[in-house]
C-alpha cells in the first residue's frame, strides 16, 4: 500500500469519477463545485433530467471496475507553455480560458485508460491505489467523499442543508453573473467588463443585507441578534452594514462586543497543548453577559465593561448602555454567537442567529474547485499585513490553530442560524493577489511555511490583477485590503 496522502488520494479518486462518470454520460457537463458534508459536492449537467439513484449506482460500479483493474495514471504534460500552444485544440472551452486568459503554472494534464484531465495536485501512480470512498445522490447532484487522514477512514456523516443551499444560491447568481470560473473572471478583466461585474456584485450583497435586516426588524419578538463566523469572514464589515440597514428599518441597534466580556488573561481555561486558549467560550464571563443582556431586554441602564488587550484585564471604567424603549434591538457579534450558551437566559425567540461565511462559488476550472478556506487564509494574510503588523510567515503559522478554533467552536452551530449570508465577492482574488504575493514572496525557504507559500503563490498567478480602486468604499473586501467607510 502507498503511503498516505491526502491531496493525491482526493485528486485520484475524482479523477476516476470523471473518467467513469463520462465513459457513461459521454455528452455530459460535470461539475465539481464546493466542498460540502465533508465531501465534494458536484453536479452533472446536460442529461436532459435530472440524475438518479441508478446513475449513481453505475458510476459507483464502474468506479470499483477502474480501481480492481488497476490502471496506470500516466502524466501526459506538465509544460503549461506546450498546454497553452496547444490550447485551440483542447475541447473544454473552461481549460482554454483559464490558458489563454492567466500566467497559471500548476497545471497538468493526466491520462487513465484513454481518459484525458486536467489537476493542480499531483494522483497517485495507479487507480488501484485508492480503496475507500463514497458516492451518494445529494439534492440535485452528488457528494463524493474520501479519507483524509491516514487511518484511511471516511470523514464522518453529515448534513448542512442551510449552507446547501447558500452554495447553491452562489452558484445560481455566478451563472447569471457568467463568472463560473477564473477563466470567465479573467475574461471580464482581460475585455475591460469588470468594473460592471464588481457593481453588481456589490449590490447583491446589499440585498442580501436588505432581506436580512427587513427579517429581523419586522418580527417584535427579537430583541437580540448574533453575528458569527470563522476567521476572515468579514463580521466587522457585515455587523456594521446591518445596523445600517436596520435603521432604515426603524430599528434603533446597540452594538456589544464579546471581547470585553473576558475573564481576564490571567484565568483563561489552557487547551490540550498547555497554550491560553482565548476562543473558548470558558473564557468568556457568561454569567455577567447574560445579566447585562436581560437587564437590558427589560430595559434597564447597564454598565458594560472595558476590556484592555495590553494588561489582559477589565478596565476600572465601564461604559454605560441602555436599549431605546421604541424598536431597540442589541447586536452581537463573535465566535460564540451561535452557540446557545452564549446567551442562556435569553428566550430562543428573542434570538436571531446570523452565520457568516465566505463561501466561494469560483472554480478553477469545471473539475477544480477553490477551498474556501484558502480565500480566508488570503484574506486574513493581506488583512493582518495591512492593519496588524503581522508578516505573511506569522499568520501562515497561527492558520492551523485558527482552523482548529472553527472546527470545534463555530462550524458545529452553522445549522442553527436563521439566516445566512455569504461574504465571498467571486471578482475579490484579482483585488487581494498583488496584497498577498508582496508578503508572500518575503518569506524563505529556510521557512516551515515556504511550501504552504509557494502553493498560494502559483495559485495567485492564475488571477488577472484587479485594481483596487474599483472597490466600493462599505465593500466586505475594504476591511481587508483598507480605506473602508467604516474605518479610521
Amino acid at each position: 500500500m502507498v503511503e498516505f496522502n491526502a491531496k493525491k488520494y482526493g485528486t485520484t479518486v475524482k479523477l476516476i469519477f470523471l473518467k467513469v462518470a463520462y465513459s457513461i454520460f459521454p455528452d455530459a457537463e460535470v461539475i465539481i463545485d464546493n466542498s460540502l458534508n465533508n465531501g465534494v459536492y458536484g453536479e452533472i449537467h446536460k442529461l436532459g433530467r435530472d440524475i438518479t439513484e441508478e446513475d449513481i449506482f453505475l458510476i459507483n460500479k464502474g468506479m470499483k471496475d477502474v480501481i480492481s483493474k488497476n490502471f496506470p495514471i500516466k502524466l501526459v504534460c506538465e509544460n503549461n507553455e506546450h498546454l497553452k500552444l496547444k490550447s485551440n485544440t483542447i475541447v473544454r472551452s473552461d481549460i482554454r480560458k483559464l490558458l489563454d486568459n492567466s500566467g497559471w503554472t500548476g497545471m497538468m494534464e493526466y491520462e487513465i485508460d484513454g481518459y484525458h484531465d486536467y489537476v493542480y495536485d499531483k494522483p497517485y501512480a495507479f487507480t488501484g491505489d485508492v480503496d475507500v470512498y463514497e458516492l451518494i445522490k445529494y439534492n440535485d447532484g452528488f457528494i463524493l467523499k474520501y479519507p483524509k487522514t491516514a487511518d484511511r477512514k471516511l470523514p464522518p456523516e453529515i448534513d448542512t442543508p442551510k449552507v446547501a443551499k447558500v452554495f447553491a444560491d452562489t452558484s445560481k447568481w455566478n451563472r447569471i453573473l457568467g463568472v463560473e470560473t477564473i477563466g470567465d473572471l479573467n475574461e471580464k478583466v482581460v475585455q475591460k467588463e469588470i468594473a460592471e461585474l464588481i457593481r453588481v456584485n456589490e449590490a447583491l450583497h446589499h440585498k442580501e443585507i436588505a432581506k436580512i435586516a427587513h427579517e429581523i426588524s419586522s418580527d417584535e419578538n427579537i430583541k437580540l441578534v448574533t453575528i458569527a463566523g470563522p476567521s476572515s469572514s468579514g463580521k466587522t464589515t457585515f455587523s456594521k452594514r446591518l445596523y445600517i440597514h436596520l435603521r432604515a428599518n426603524g430599528v434603533k441597534p446597540v452594538v456589544i462586543s464579546l471581547d470585553n466580556y473576558y475573564i481576564g488573561r490571567a484565568n483563561v481555561p489552557l487547551d490540550a497543548d498547555g497554550n491560553k486558549d482565548f476562543e473558548t467560550i470558558e473564557a468568556l464571563d457568561l454569567e455577567l453577559l447574560n445579566q447585562n443582556l436581560t437587564d437590558l431586554i427589560k430595559g434597564k441602564e447597564v454598565q458594560i465593561p472595558i476590556y484592555n488587550f495590553v494588561t489582559g484585564e477589565r478596565e476600572e471604567q465601564t461604559r454605560t448602555l441602555k436599549v431605546s424603549d421604541e424598536h431597540g434591538i442589541i447586536i452581537i457579534e463573535g465566535i460564540h454567537g451561535l452557540n446557545e450558551r452564549l446567551t442562556k437566559d435569553i428566550l430562543r425567540k428573542n434570538k436571531f442567529k446570523i452565520y457568516i461565511s465566505c463561501l466561494t462559488q469560483l472554480n478553477i476550472d469545471r473539475h477544480n474547485r477553490i477551498s474556501t478556506s484558502d480565500v480566508r487564509e488570503i484574506r486574513r494574510l493581506v488583512r493582518d499585513s495591512l492593519s496588524r503588523d503581522e508578516d505573511g510567515e506569522g499568520t501562515l503559522a497561527m492558520w492551523k490553530s485558527v482552523r482548529r478554533g472553527e472546527e470545534q467552536h463555530i462550524f458545529p452551530f452553522q445549522e442553527d442560524a436563521d439566516a445566512l449570508f455569504n461574504s465571498n465577492l467571486v471578482y475579490e482574488l484579482g483585488v487581494l493577489k498583488s496584497y498577498a504575493l508582496r508578503e508572500l514572496i518575503k518569506i524563505r525557504p529556510s521557512s516551515p511555511y515556504y511550501e504552504e507559500a509557494k502553493r498560494i503563490m502559483r495559485f495567485l498567478y492564475c488571477f488577472v490583477d484587479i485594481d483596487s480602486n474599483l472597490v466600493p468604499g462599505d465593500s466586505i473586501l475594504k476591511e481587508f485590503i483598507g480605506n473602508s467607510v467604516f474605518y479610521d
